[in-house]
């Protein structure tokens, strides 16, 4: 017995153990190449201005803005009509991790359609602004957007609506939560379309195999601020989402207090807006309407 232990042990010792040694050392790379690397991977801007809302015949205005860290952003304010600035009401438009605001001409047309303006505006990092994105950046970034509207252009909190798309949407959370604590400056409403709950929950699910919550360097926690959240809340959320599953919107909306409202869309993650435009679009009116 003895020695059929002795036979089995060599035979790991020689040719197990070194196996048992490549895949511990490739695990332990991996974790270190995901802690040093995140940020390649939750931020993918774009320096490129592909295009403007001229490129699709909607006029607008090219703004700078000054975060409190002193960072230049670029920012377009795009008027409901041509002879209406606000008109129902103003979108205050975080866009998700890749590209820029030029990528996100597609849906000017609907929000003016509906009746409202536009302000977009790119993170630090993005399209022509300046500096490196963070978390804490993107968070003072909505910030400067926000105070550029309230109290620049003087528009009624009341007048604005949050929209937060993809990472976006963690964004929009935050400058929701912050800014209703003074009931003057309380947004009417926050629309979170192809949200993910928080950035932890999201690799977990990539990466089931690895301690994500111990390595993420990213909170970007929406359902933790929805519960604190008193506006009106939209979640949209296509079904059939391929990069955020749509069981985040589901969860989101879950937590979200009432008055809320969840609007099922058809197709992929970029493109699910216009897939079902349709009900997108009357998602977005009946919830203006509402607010």
């Amino acid at each position: 017995m003895s020695q059929n232990f002795q036979s089995i042990f060599l035979i790991f010792q020689k040719f197990l153990l070194p196996v048992v040694r490549i895949l511990a050392f490739a695990y332990i790379g991996l974790a270190i190449v995901l802690y040093i690397g995140q940020s390649n991977l939750v931020y993918m801007p774009s320096k490129e201005v592909i295009e403007t809302p001229e490129t699709v015949g909607i006029k607008f205005e090219n703004i700078r803005l000054t975060t409190n860290d002193n960072v230049n952003l670029d920012a377009w304010f795009v008027p409901a009509r041509d002879n209406d600035l606000i008109g129902k009401g103003v979108i205050l438009f975080c866009h998700g991790n890749g590209g820029n605001i030029s990528n996100r001409i597609s849906y000017l047309p609907i929000f003016r359609e509906l009746g409202l303006a536009t302000f977009l505006f790119d993170y630090r990092g993005y399209g022509k602004s300046e500096g490196n994105p963070s978390e804490i950046g993107t968070y003072k970034d909505v910030e400067a957007a926000w105070k550029y509207l309230t109290q620049e252009r003087k528009i009624p909190a009341q007048k604005i609506i949050i929209y937060g798309e993809s990472l976006g949407g963690s964004i929009a959370s935050y400058i929701a939560e912050t800014t209703q604590q003074d009931p003057n400056n309380k947004a009417a409403g926050l629309i979170l379309a192809s949200t993910f709950t928080s950035i932890s929950d999201r690799a977990s699910e990539i990466y089931p195999f690895l301690p994500i919550r111990l390595l993420s360097r990213y909170a970007y926690n929406s359902i933790e601020r929805l519960p604190n959240i008193k506006i009106p809340v939209l979640i949209m959320h296509s079904t059939e989402d391929e990069i955020i599953p749509f069981q985040h919107g589901d969860r989101n909306f879950q937590v979200a207090n009432e008055p809320k409202k969840l609007v099922k869309l058809r197709g992929d993650h970029n493109g699910g807006f216009l897939d079902s435009l349709e009900t997108y679009r009357k998602g977005i009116q009946e919830f203006i309407q509402k607010i």
